[in-house]
C-alpha cells in the first residue's frame, strides 16, 4: 500500500497515524521454511539482511506477512546510510556488516497471521490482530512494533521531531479501510524546512547550455565550502537570464570541502561535470531531510537573497542527523 503526500494531518475523525521510519520499506513473509524480505521495487532485499532472514526463521510461528521498514541502528540513532551501504555485491562484505550494524524490522502492519488471511479487514481489526501476534513475538532480536495513535496531537508531536534521521514524517491510514495494495489509500506528511544555501556551482541541463540545476554548499566550521545538495526547481522562462548570470560568475573555486562527484559507489559519470562558481549568490530552498550533512533529496528553491552575506550560510542551519527521540527510546532500539 502506498501514500501521497499531503500538507497536514487530517483533522477529521477516523484515521490513525503512525511515525514514517527513516528505512527501507519492506514486506516480510513466511511459509513455513521459505522466508521473504520483499522491497517496494518488488525485488527481494534478503540476500543483503541475512540477520533479519534468520531471525524471521527462528520465530516460533511458521506462517505471516508483515508490512514493516527495515532500519540500522548505530548507537541511539538510525542510519540511513548504513542501510545503503548493505547494497553491496560482495556477500562476505554484507556478512560483516550485518555483525557489525543488524538491521531491525519495524512492523506497522499484517497482511496475513498465523491464522488467517486479514488483508481485506479494515485497519483496526489489522492492528489489533498485529498486536496480539507481537504478544508471542515479545523476544523477537529483529522485530520491532511501530507505534499508532488516533490522537492527531500526539501525532504532531511526532512530526515536529522529523527530519533528523531518525523519523521521516507521519502516516495517516484510515481505520475503516482494508489493505489496499498498491493503490495510494494513506497519506505522508512532512515537516518542510528551509535553509539558506551558497551556489556553488552549476550544472548544465542534458545536451542543452541552459542550467539544469544549482549546485548547492553550506560553510563549515573549519570555513570550507560543503556541497550539500542541489535545487533544479528553475521555470523555463528564467533559465536563460539565470544562465548569463551564472557564466559571469565561473571560474571561482567552487566547493573548497566536500565537492559534488567526490568517490561514491553511487557516483555516476554525469556526478563530475560540474561548473564551479565564485561563491556570490545566496539562495533560501526548502528540505524535508537530512543524512550525512546532505539534502536526502532535491530542494524546492523558494527565492534569491541577496540581503545575506554567503559567509553567513553555514551548516547549523541543518537538522542534526538521526537525533535520538523519545520514540526511538521507548522502542529499545
Amino acid at each position: 500500500m502506498e501514500a501521497q503526500q499531503v500538507d497536514e494531518l487530517p483533522s477529521d475523525k477516523g484515521w490513525q497515524f503512525e511515525p514514517k521510519w527513516d528505512g527501507f520499506r519492506c514486506l516480510a513473509s513466511r511459509d513455513g521454511a521459505k522466508v521473504e524480505l520483499m522491497g517496494r521495487s518488488g525485488k527481494s532485499l534478503a540476500r543483503y539482511f541475512p540477520e533479519v532472514v534468520a531471525g524471521l526463521a527462528d520465530l516460533p510461528v511458521r506462517r505471516f506477512t508483515l508490512d514493516g521498514e527495515l532500519v540500522i541502528p548505530v548507537g541511539k540513532a538510525l542510519s540511513f546510510d548504513a542501510l545503503q551501504m548493505r547494497l553491496h555485491p560482495a556477500a562476505s562484505r554484507i556478512a560483516k556488516l550485518s555483525a557489525e550494524t543488524p538491521a531491525l524490522l519495524i512492523v506497522f502492519d499484517v497482511l496475513r497471521t498465523p491464522d488467517a488471511d486479514v488483508a481485506g479487514r479494515p485497519l483496526i481489526e489489522r492492528r489489533a490482530a498485529l498486536e496480539k501476534l507481537f504478544t508471542r513475538l515479545a523476544d523477537a532480536p529483529h522485530l520491532r512494533l511501530s507505534p499508532a495513535t488516533t490522537r492527531r496531537a500526539e501525532a504532531s508531536r511526532w512530526l515536529a521531531r522529523a527530519g533528523g534521521g531518525a523519523l521521516d514524517g507521519v502516516v495517516a491510514k484510515r481505520l475503516d479501510e482494508p489493505y489496499r495494495a498498491g493503490e495510494r489509500a494513506m497519506l505522508k506528511i512532512k515537516c518542510l524546512r528551509s535553509a539558506d544555501c551558497v551556489v556553488g556551482g552549476f550544472r548544465y541541463a542534458t545536451a542543452s547550455k541552459m542550467v539544469g540545476s544549482l549546485l548547492l554548499g553550506l560553510y563549515d566550521d573549519q570555513g570550507l565550502l560543503d556541497h550539500v545538495g542541489f535545487t533544479s526547481a528553475i521555470s523555463d522562462a528564467e533559465r536563460p537570464a539565470l544562465t548569463r548570470k551564472l557564466d559571469k560568475l565561473r571560474g571561482g573555486p567552487g566547493f573548497t570541502g566536500d565537492a559534488p562527484g567526490g568517490p561514491s559507489r553511487w557516483s555516476t559519470e554525469r556526478s563530475g561535470q560540474w561548473e564551479p562558481l565564485k561563491p556570490r549568490l545566496v539562495v533560501e530552498v526548502q528540505y524535508d531531510h537530512v543524512t550525512g550533512q546532505r539534502f536526502r533529496h532535491g530542494t524546492r528553491f523558494v527565492r534569491w537573497r541577496p540581503d545575506k552575506l554567503p559567509r553567513q550560510c553555514t551548516m547549523d542551519q541543518l537538522q542534526r542527523e538521526a537525533r535520538p527521540s523519545r520514540l526511538i527510546r521507548e522502542m529499545r532500539l
